[in-house]
């Protein structure tokens, strides 16, 4: 039986980070959450977990804090989820991303520093996206990997990329253990209302226009939650030391055929009184900024390194996210 560990998760009240203090829980592991409680993460998303865990609300640039957190619950691993990531915001507003996502980063990174000198069992592992990588052709079958260059398209990604290098740098330069994953587009029960597929399902059954940008040809690789934080437990424990990992849903679909899938779901579980299809409310809006055409990741790595396989496929998972917002 493996041995139980402390755990700090970073973001832990967020979207995924709330998904996985679940599994780390239920697996008897202690987890101390960091979080700051903004729009996206939210007690809410935790006061359902049963297990062994504790909510500390401040700000992950928070240094000293954090080094306290570190040494007081004597942590062996950190798995930082913390991270402003819807784009438009990013576009909008880029001083957030560039505060919590690279300076945020720096400031784990430090705090850790200090930590591993006393404690060299620790590991650092970094959650990142597969944006930072730009886009793909969309029909040539082409997918990112850990090889792939970095080659970010917003100030999202680009926040992003930054403290993908910062932490690989803590590796190369100070010998601080960490491992990185880059994973593909998430989505599953408690995802914040401001993402795509939640915002599809909300717009849907309130009878309103389901919105798609531009012609709805972009391509994104869909990974539930779960099957993503299966991934990095994995990683966490039998990843090698300073590798990145790509984590993949092998889900190709472009937003047209997101949006279909969700209505034909609604249609078939929750049929609209007038009997009219969900596609009805289907409208194009104009295009997103710098709106990269694919993603499509190549998970080899980690399915052949690590044992990893998916569990959940898109139509099941799209219907257990319409059964838990329509709760």
């Amino acid at each position: 039986m493996q041995k139980t560990q402390n755990l700090l998760v970073t973001g832990g009240a967020g979207f995924i980070g709330s998904s996985f203090v679940a599994q780390q829980a239920k697996l008897g592991n202690k987890v101390i959450i960091l979080d700051k409680l903004t729009y996206a993460g939210k007690k809410e998303n935790i006061n359902w977990i049963n297990g062994d865990y504790e909510l500390v609300v401040a700000d992950i640039n928070e240094q000293k804090l954090v080094e306290e957190l570190l040494f007081t619950h004597k942590i062996d691993k950190l798995v930082h989820f913390a991270a402003e990531s819807h784009v438009d915001n990013s576009i909008e507003n880029p001083t957030e991303f560039i505060e919590t996502n690279i300076n945020g980063t720096f400031s784990l990174l430090a705090a850790s520093l200090r930590y591993f000198k006393e404690n060299n069992k620790f590991h650092f592992h970094h959650i990142s996206t597969d944006e930072v990588f730009g886009d793909l052709p969309l029909n040539d079958g082409s997918k990112f990997s850990e090889l792939t260059a970095y080659n970010p398209s917003s100030p999202y990604s680009s926040s992003k990329a930054a403290s993908d290098h910062l932490v690989r740098s803590y590796f190369r330069t100070y010998n601080l253990p960490i491992t990185i994953s880059n994973c593909s587009n998430n989505y599953g029960e408690r995802q914040h209302e401001e993402k795509l597929i939640p915002t599809i399902i909300r717009k849907a059954v309130n009878g309103l226009d389901i919105p798609i940008y531009g012609d709805g040809k972009n391509v994104r690789d869909w990974i539930h939650v779960d099957d993503h934080n299966r991934a990095v437990h994995l990683i966490l424990n039998q990843g090698k030391i300073g590798e990145t990992y790509c984590i993949g849903g092998n889900c190709e679909l472009n937003n047209n055929e997101v949006v279909n899938i969700i209505c034909e779901t609604l249609d078939e579980n929750y049929p609209k009184k007038d009997g009219l299809s969900y596609k009805k409310q289907i409208t194009y809006v104009t295009d997103r900024k710098g709106h990269d055409l694919r993603y499509a990741i190549n998970s080899n790595k980690i399915e052949q390194e690590l044992g990893f396989e998916l569990q959940i496929n898109f139509r099941q998972g799209i219907l257990r996210l319409i059964k838990d917002i329509l709760a």
